[in-house]
């Protein structure tokens, strides 16, 4: 069947109701929980293949969140989709008032290939608790990681309720969304693309989540635990070898404790990676020619204090800290999106804030001070999507807190029952009876003016 004639059946199948039922969405719930158990080892092995993930390392970030979040969302749909009873006021007494949530439709879900099942399944169990239809379009980039996940899609949803379409995203992208309205489109990826997809949307009116990225700082301050803030850094900063979308970009630090927290990074970099990461288990490589030639040329652009070799036949990055960096070098500029960690020092606030605001709004932003009043201090100053106060990145984990961006890292937030309201329409109900029907809100209302200022204020 061709592409647009499945779309159409999706909306069909839509429109019969049979996704709207609670028994139906947890079932379906289920299901995609038991594929992802059953093929939970080619999970393994095509995450390995395609971005020499460990393990435990797929398990934290890709596998295991994925099922966390699905265990929530099945255990709490139920009170997900009951309806929210809110005040009603004295204009319209005696009416009762809900706020009822109704699935949106067929909607259009985009996965990036940094993490290929995470970012693309995830959102997909917003979408299936809230009711909809889904069309996945996975990123082509990761090939093995795609074809394990068409089989855990199609071995258990029927087409036209979960469609999954491979193929060149810049082809199949604008080609679905052209030729069909949907009622939803979901994208994570860079902020070029979002750019395109959003003005995609916008010819439709289509409402979109783009989850984006962009330049995220990470302050530390002088009294700062510095042992604990280089751990931390570290092992989020080179993860998946800093294919992340919420890794530190850079790091400021304070002036005063630069060399200390320098000295500190090459000693964790050392202890988690050895002096062989090319060769270490923990350690993952480059998706893919491409990122590595552009990821490669920032190494010229400051002083090597740690790191720089490369391998391309193994895709190879080293763990790299580079200082010395001209803010108008490319990789002060660009979302490096690699295994690259430029430091810079700052000896006041409003120093460190001037850099920052270079590029406003960041995905995430972190702040490292023993001092609660300093970090809040800081945490208003820079407006970003999320943010962490002594830790790097790991608030994307927590599914009780909404992740997203803002303004160019992105629009809307996900996870939990972020995920659930984002692909639901919440519709607002007001039952009124027919025994009160007061004749005063009735024309002619005429001498009413009075009477009417001091019900309605």
């Amino acid at each position: 069947m061709e592409l647009q004639a499945q779309l159409e059946n999706m909306r069909h199948y839509f429109e019969s109701s049979t996704t709207k039922d609670y028994f139906f969405r947890r079932q379906q719930l289920k299901k995609l929980k038991a594929s992802i158990l059953k093929y939970e080892d080619e999970l393994y092995t095509a995450l390995y293949q395609d971005l020499k993930k460990s393990k435990e390392e797929t398990w934290v970030t890709e596998t295991g969140m994925v099922l966390a979040e699905l265990n929530v969302a099945i255990q709490k749909l139920g009170s997900w989709m009951l309806p929210q009873r809110v005040a009603t006021n004295f204009l319209n007494f005696p009416s009762s008032s809900r706020i009822v949530a109704e699935p949106l439709g067929v909607v259009l879900i985009i996965g990036p290939w940094n993490y290929p099942f995470q970012l693309l399944i995830n959102p997909l169990i917003g979408a299936i608790a809230a009711g909809n239809c889904v069309v996945l379009k996975p990123s082509e980039f990761a090939p093995a990681t795609d074809a394990v996940m068409k089989k855990i899609i199609e071995e258990i949803f029927p087409s036209q309720y979960i469609l999954y379409v491979q193929g060149e995203g810049q082809a199949v992208i604008p080609s679905m969304m052209n030729n069909f309205t949907f009622d939803h489109v979901f994208y994570t990826g860079s902020t070029s693309v979002g750019k395109i997809i959003y003005k995609m949307a916008a010819e439709k009116l289509t409402p979109v989540t783009l989850e984006l990225g962009g330049k995220s700082p990470c302050v530390v301050e002088a009294d700062a635990n510095i042992k604990v803030a280089a751990r931390r850094i570290a092992m989020t900063k080179f993860s998946n070898c800093g294919q992340m979308c919420v890794a530190p970009d850079y790091i400021l630090v304070h002036q005063s404790v630069k060399d200390k927290l320098v000295e500190e990074l090459k000693g964790c970099i050392q202890k988690f990676f050895s002096d062989k990461p090319e060769e270490n288990y923990n350690y993952g490589k480059m998706i893919n020619e491409k990122q590595f030639d552009r990821v490669s040329e920032y190494l010229s652009e400051g002083k090597i204090t740690y790191g720089g070799r490369t391998k391309k036949e193994k895709l190879f990055i080293e763990p790299t800290i580079l200082e010395h960096v001209s803010l108008d070098a490319s990789v002060m500029k660009d979302e490096i999106f690699g295994p690259i960690l430029p430091i810079l020092s700052f000896s006041t606030m409003n120093e460190a804030l001037a850099i920052i605001n270079k590029h406003p709004n960041p995905l995430s932003f972190y702040i490292y001070t023993a001092k609660y009043a300093t970090a809040i201090k800081w945490i208003k100053a820079v407006p970003s999507g999320g943010a962490c106060i002594n830790n790097s990145s790991w608030h994307l984990t927590n599914h009780h807190l909404p992740f997203g961006g803002r303004g160019f890292s992105g629009t809307g937030s996900y996870h939990g029952k972020f995920s659930f309201d984002t692909f639901s329409h919440k519709k607002a109900v007001m039952k009124t009876p027919t025994w009160f029907d007061p004749a005063m809100k009735y024309p002619p209302l005429q001498g009413r003016l009075k009477l009417l200022k001091r019900i309605i204020r």
